[in-house]
């Protein structure tokens, strides 16, 4: 016995690619997130660096050897007197190996100059522009259960119309 197949039509068809997209992105903002791959992650919240790393962005920083730092390198680092994080361009290293850094969009560099006392630092390998929006959205508790409670519901509601269909 042979099964013939009929064509979705096109509701049927359009709905398929964007679930099947969807469930991509899903899975790639997955692995962005959940897969360490060796790297700190962090969300650019300002604008200093410019289009080099936009704000929204997502920074993937391996840890390296301080000592390898070089002019030109971005690091992620917490300046003086200040208490959060920032992702500037090393302008130069001084005597002594003095840091001077600069945002890519500043007109001038850091007001601070500083020296990193420990053995490694947290420099930019790459970076993933607006998906930072994402990832810090999943900070907030109602939207991180939108985003497992709604595919679970898909999934049931999905599950028990095949039941359904089974039993007609």
């Amino acid at each position: 016995m042979s099964v013939i197949e009929t064509p979705l039509p096109i509701r049927g068809r359009l709905g398929r690619s964007l679930a099947t997209t969807a469930l991509i992105a899903l899975v790639v903002l997955a692995a962005l997130m959940l897969v360490p791959f060796g790297y700190q992650r962090y969300v650019v919240d300002g604008g200093s660096m410019g289009t080099a790393i936009p704000r929204g962005s997502l920074i993937f920083d391996e840890v390296v050897p301080t000592r390898t730092l070089r002019v030109g390198d971005v690091i992620t680092y917490v300046p003086p007197r200040l208490h959060h994080l920032v992702t500037h361009r090393i302008v130069s290293i001084g005597p002594g190996g003095a840091l001077r850094t600069k945002g890519d969009a500043n007109r001038a560099a850091d007001p601070w100059t500083f020296k990193l006392t420990a053995a490694s630092q947290a420099r930019v390998a790459f970076h993933v522009p607006a998906v930072g929006y994402a990832y810090a959205a999943l900070g907030v508790r109602t939207v991180r259960r939108v985003v497992i409670g709604l595919p679970a519901l898909l999934v049931a509601a999905g599950s028990l119309a095949g039941l359904r269909r089974g039993r007609q």
